[in-house]
C-alpha cells in the first residue's frame, strides 16, 4: 500500500511539474515569465487593424511568443507580410491551412476568438514590448541554468565557460535590444560628403529646381527625401505654382 501511494505521488509530481520550451523542467515548480493574455491581444489586434503590424514587426519575432500556437500564428503573419499580402482572419487562416498548421493552433475558431477578445489596437506596441521582455527573461533563465550546470562540472574549462556565457548573453542583447539608429560620427561624415559633393557641382543643382533662384541656392533643389509643404492664404496661386 505504501509503495503504491508513493508511485501515485511521484506520478502526480511528474504531471504537474512545469516544463520549459526546450524540454527541461523548471525547478521548484516556478512558471516561466510569460504574458499569454497579451500575446492573444497583440495577435488579435494585428488581424483586426491593418496598421497594427507595422507598429510591432520590428519588435516581435515568432520565438518571443510563449505559447506554441501563438508562435505558429505569428510565423504565418510574418510570411504574409513578407509577401506584401494583407493580414486578417481569412488570410491568416488560409496561410495556416496551406502549411497544415491550422488544426495545430486550434482551428478557425481559435483564430476568430483572438480578434473577439479585443476592441482596438490602441496599445499594441506597448503590449508587444512586454511580450519581448518576457522572452528575454526566459532566455536569461535558460542561459543561467546552463552556466550553473556547466560550472559544477570539474572538467569544464572556466575560461571557455566565461566565453560561452558572454557570447550567449551578448546574443540575447544583440537580437532583442538592438535599436535602429546612427551615431553622430556617421551622420556628420555623411553630411560632410554631401556638402563636398555639392561644392564640386557649383552652378548645377543636385535636386529638382523649384524655379526660385534664391531658394534653389539654399536648398540645392528639391531632394528625394524632402517633404515639401506649400502653405499660403487662399487665392495666392498655390495650385498654379505646383
Amino acid at each position: 500500500m505504501e509503495e503504491a501511494s508513493k508511485r501515485t505521488t511521484d506520478n502526480l509530481r511528474k504531471r504537474t511539474k512545469p516544463f520549459n520550451q526546450t524540454g527541461g523542467s523548471w525547478e521548484h515548480g516556478k512558471v516561466p515569465p510569460q504574458a499569454i493574455d497579451l500575446e492573444e491581444a497583440v495577435l488579435g489586434a494585428i488581424m483586426l487593424e491593418k496598421d497594427a503590424l507595422t507598429q510591432v514587426i520590428d519588435i516581435l519575432k515568432p520565438e518571443v511568443f510563449y505559447k506554441e500556437a501563438h508562435n505558429i500564428i505569428f510565423s504565418a503573419i510574418s510570411r504574409l507580410f513578407g509577401k506584401s499580402e494583407p493580414v486578417d482572419i481569412l488570410t491568416v487562416t488560409n496561410e495556416l491551412k496551406n502549411t497544415g498548421e491550422l488544426e495545430i493552433v486550434g482551428g478557425p475558431y481559435y483564430i476568430t476568438q483572438l480578434t473577439n477578445r479585443i476592441a482596438s489596437a490602441a496599445n499594441v506596441e506597448y503590449h508587444s514590448r512586454i511580450i519581448s521582455q518576457k522572452f528575454i527573461q526566459r532566455e536569461l533563465i535558460r542561459i543561467s541554468s546552463e552556466i550553473i550546470k556547466d560550472a559544477f562540472e570539474d572538467t569544464t574549462d572556466v575560461f571557455d565557460l566565461l566565453d560561452r556565457a558572454e557570447q550567449n548573453l551578448f546574443s540575447v542583447s544583440e537580437s532583442n535590444l538592438r535599436r535602429n539608429y546612427d551615431d553622430m560620427q556617421s551622420l556628420v561624415t555623411v553630411a560632410i560628403k554631401e556638402i563636398e559633393a555639392g561644392k564640386g557641382q557649383e552652378g548645377h543643382l543636385r535636386g529638382i529646381p523649384s524655379g526660385f533662384t534664391d531658394l534653389d541656392r539654399v536648398t540645392n533643389g528639391w531632394q528625394k527625401s524632402d517633404l515639401v509643404i506649400l502653405a499660403a492664404r487662399p487665392g495666392m496661386g498655390k495650385t498654379a505654382f505646383v
